[in-house]
């Protein structure tokens, strides 16, 4: 096992009720929980826990098989494939060569019939079910993140409709990223990380887990001692975080907050679903979460532009 740093206090979190008759409360519930840790759990989201059970049977055939097969599917240059271990590194200040973690991306998913998927697929004879689920799971997703973003929007004393209304849904940049955490490692990965302290990039994040403990957040990043809290698993919810372009528009009111996987000597399976927007959407300051006496702290930039930077520091 690695020794990532100890266990964590126990957290709480807001469960949103996305089918909640009161949507106001939902969206007061959200923006205690983006100001205060930039995390929280939502219920009632839509996603069927069938279709969960068949996502995380499917991930676990893909990783299952042999080294050779899978970097025949090696992340390509529209960064969409396979990452094998240590080959990517969240924390840039990490003594080791990269995280523990494998992962396989995939991308927007093109229309049916049409030559512009540019995602990696397994072949069907090794896995006959892999791309229907995913592409069902990366539907629904898709559809439960968009509701949360309405509800984030309405937090902000927005319309709920804003994030549609500038153009952030059309071909948003949505991202599935299946996941496998190693149980026991090398002793010459003692404190390394299943995935070192990172703040996601984009708009949200969506999680569903396996259940299995590791997940961890850091509210204050520059305290020192850092602190960091246990996000537990509840059964039939999505873990929801906010990323670093939320925390652009809103002027760091939301805030995108640092977490880890530490090694628990347990495998580890997890599917991260990033919704961030269309990388032409150019993001600013909201009009609302700035003024003369809080002057945006960043200067506008385009989705596709950021994320693009964050990423070729991570893979460099």
């Amino acid at each position: 096992m690695a020794g990532g740093g100890g266990g964590g206090n126990r957290l709480d979190l807001p469960v949103v009720d996305l089918a909640s008759s009161d949507p106001r409360a939902a969206a007061e519930s959200i923006r205690k929980a983006c100001v205060e840790s930039g995390f929280f759990y939502v219920v009632n989201h839509g996603v069927e826990e069938g279709l969960l059970k068949r996502l995380f049977a499917e991930s676990s055939k893909f990783f299952e098989l042999p080294m050779e097969e899978k970097m025949a599917l090696r992340r390509n240059s529209n960064h969409r494939g396979y990452t094998p271990p240590y080959a990517e590194k969240l924390d840039p200040s990490s003594k080791f060569e990269g995280d523990l973690k494998e992962s396989f991306y995939i991308g927007p998913i093109g229309d049916e019939g049409l030559q512009n998927d540019a995602n990696q697929w397994p072949s069907e004879e090794r896995l006959p079910s892999w791309r229907e689920t995913i592409k069902m799971y990366h539907a629904s997703a898709l559809a439960t993140g968009k509701r949360i973003l309405s509800l984030i929007a309405l937090s902000l004393n927005l319309d709920a409709e804003f994030f549609e209304n500038i153009g952030a849904f059309i071909r948003p940049s949505a991202f599935l990223r299946l996941l496998h955490y190693p149980g026991e490692v090398d002793d010459s990965d003692y404190g390394n990380y299943g995935a070192s302290a990172h703040s996601d990039y984009g708009m949200i994040t969506l999680l569903a887990t396996d259940g299995t403990p590791g997940l961890q957040i850091c509210k204050e990043k520059d305290r020192n001692p850092q602190l960091w809290e246990d996000v537990h698993h509840i059964d039939g919810a999505l873990i929801v975080n906010i990323g670093d372009l939320l925390e652009r528009w809103t002027n760091c009111i939301y805030r995108s907050t640092v977490h880890r996987v530490v090694a628990v000597g347990k495998e580890r399976y997890s599917a991260a679903f990033f919704l961030d927007p269309n990388p032409d959407l150019v993001v600013q300051c909201l009009k609302s979460c700035c003024s003369e006496s809080c002057p945006p702290r960043f200067l506008p930039i385009k989705s596709g532009d950021y994320l693009k930077e964050r990423l070729s520091v991570t893979y460099k």
